[in-house]
């Protein structure tokens, strides 16, 4: 599966190659790819390459959301092109239950573009993932952009209205059978069991 993000979270067309995300069947989970512009603004956060950062939607970042409809459940990724990541799990809107899950996640990068790879577990999915919704976040201050795959349309925007990511209405299906077989059933997670407890 592949998709595009050529629009500016309030539906205006992006100004630049847009980011894509791939998903991909992997052995114990999802393989999510991301291609993008490297703009390197902000700066790199200080945070060591291939850990967690708290607080990285404040930077250069493509985000993935995966959404259950049903319960309200999603996990939130972040990958940054200086190799730093984060990862929660919400249990409804904004509600962190979790946060800086561990992951494996590869970066490669030229002067103006990057790549990188993320190994996301079944455990990290909600059960019954069915909406998803993926974003890029670039530039400093006056510049800072927001773009979405599935934006906000034009004609729900309120005056004064700023970015919000979380707005799961505007999330759309994704049908993980298409990549993993019409017999597929999605594992159960340990860890989301834990969090209903």
């Amino acid at each position: 599966m592949e998709f595009k993000i050529e629009h500016t979270w309030d539906s205006l067309p992006v100004s630049h190659e847009p980011v894509t995300v791939r998903l991909k069947s992997g052995s114990a989970g999802l393989l999510m790819e991301v291609s993008a512009p490297f703009f390197n603004d902000p700066p790199a956060p200080l945070g060591e390459p291939g850990k967690p950062f708290s607080g990285l939607w404040d930077y250069e970042v493509v985000e993935a959301f995966f959404l259950s409809e049903r319960t309200k459940r999603y996990l939130e990724v972040e990958l940054c092109p200086h190799g730093q990541h984060l990862l929660l799990l919400l249990s409804g809107r904004r509600r962190v239950s979790k946060q800086e899950l561990p992951l494996t996640f590869e970066v490669s990068r030229t002067e103006t573009k990057w790549e990188g790879r993320a190994h996301l577990p079944w455990s990290y999915f909600p059960p019954r993932t069915d909406k998803f919704n993926a974003f890029a976040i670039h530039g400093s201050e006056a510049k800072r952009t927001y773009e979405a795959l599935y934006p906000v349309p034009q004609h729900e925007i309120q005056k004064g209205q700023k970015p919000d990511f979380h707005r799961l209405e505007f999330f759309k299906q994704l049908n993980l059978k298409m990549l993993m077989g019409e017999d597929w059933k999605q594992p159960e997670s340990d860890l989301w069991c834990q969090l209903t407890r």
